[in-house]
């Protein structure tokens, strides 16, 4: 896939121009990902997985966030299954569908996983009354996992359009000293990458962009 947008004017004009770009790609995107096959998707997913796991920015890190994937996604249950066994403290999302808030909260383990109910996005979640641990206040995230439908191999991103992650990541920024920046680590189809995407001053960019194709060396 081959897209490119160029923005010409300022302003309201520019911001209607790419949220316009935006809508297209998302669309674009979302075809070429259910083209896919279930054979195809495993495949990248076991080979984004090893890779992830094997990576000095995974092997390093103690507080992952790991989002539970959607099936048009890079299936991540045996990333989050290998942090647990491996000791890892992982937290996962917890989305409010009413505002543009995710809290990352604490998994405890494999059976705490398996009894979460799920949401209408078919996505397991916590309740939002439930308490639980809260990563950002609780030390921080060594490494976020982030999700999206188009990126570039310089970590533009194009999400889906509820700011859900940028609001997050820009809130990892904003703790400062209160705790470190964590890596953020975007685990995609190599159909999700692209020459470019069209970004916007509110979008947040990613560290890595870890394909199936992306060289064993992050």
């Amino acid at each position: 896939i081959f897209v490119l947008f160029i923005y010409q004017g300022s302003g309201a004009k520019m911001n209607a121009t790419v949220k316009a770009a935006k809508a297209a790609l998302r669309k674009q995107m979302k075809t070429v990902l259910s083209g896919m096959s279930a054979a195809e998707k495993q495949q990248q997913s076991e080979a984004v997985t090893q890779k992830l796991l094997s990576s000095q920015v995974y092997q390093s890190a103690n507080r992952i966030a790991i989002f539970l994937s959607m099936h048009d996604e890079i299936d991540t249950k045996q990333i989050l299954l290998s942090s647990l066994e491996a000791g890892k403290t992982c937290f996962i999302p917890r989305y409010d569908s009413k505002s543009r808030n995710m809290d990352m909260v604490r998994l405890h383990s494999v059976s705490d996983y398996d009894g979460l109910p799920e949401t209408s996005w078919k996505i397991k979640q916590p309740p939002l009354d439930e308490q639980r641990e809260d990563a950002l206040k609780t030390g921080g995230l060594d490494l976020v996992l982030v999700p999206g439908l188009a990126f570039t191999e310089a970590g533009h991103r194009l999400g889906r359009g509820r700011g859900y992650y940028d609001t997050f990541m820009s809130s990892c920024a904003s703790l400062g000293g209160a705790a470190p920046a964590p890596s953020l680590v975007a685990v995609a189809f190599t159909q999700q990458l692209l020459p470019h995407v069209p970004t916007d001053e509110t979008d947040v960019t990613v560290h890595i962009v870890l394909t199936a194709d992306t060289e064993s060396s992050q």
